[in-house]
């Protein structure tokens, strides 16, 4: 080997071994989203659920419903969909009401929609119906008073 060769070989090598000493990693996040090629909303406004005046002497459950529509659309000619709620502001293991006055009372129930998930055509409006149940054994001892809750109902894609 020439004395010239040798010579850069050996500043290569220099070079190399400067540069991994000198070296250091960095962890890079990459991401993506794919859009759904459906979309479904509900319509603008408010959906209430009134259970109205429930008489702790009754031995039968208080039972309110109500209904709403939803609309998808996008690219799709069908959209598969998914009606989820979020337990409502008194969340703790279920659904609860919280006394209007008295803010360590609450009264549990049952939310159950129908339906939950399904395929709709585009551009036709859906019905869900919204039902609710609050079970003797939880309003015979309850406060008398008013209860309310906020519940966020979320519907995908």
């Amino acid at each position: 080997m020439s004395p010239k060769l040798s010579w850069v070989l050996g500043l290569a090598w220099a070079v190399v071994a400067v540069m991994t000493q000198a070296a250091d990693t960095a962890a890079m996040g990459v991401s993506a989203t794919v859009l759904s090629k459906s979309n479904c909303k509900f319509p603008n406004g408010s959906i209430a659920l009134a259970f109205g005046a429930i008489d702790p002497s009754s031995s039968s459950s208080a039972i309110a419903s109500t209904s709403t529509t939803f609309t998808c659309g996008g690219t799709a000619a069908t959209a598969t969909f998914l009606i989820t709620q979020n337990g409502g502001l008194n969340n703790a293991g279920g659904n609860r009401l919280q006394h209007a006055t008295v803010p360590s009372a609450f009264l549990p129930y049952l939310l159950t929609m129908t339906p939950t998930t399904g395929a709709v055509a585009k551009s036709t409006a859906q019905t869900v119906t919204i039902t609710g149940t609050i079970a003797p054994a939880d309003f015979k001892q309850a406060v008398a008073g008013n209860y309310a809750d906020i519940v966020i109902l979320t519907i995908a894609p």
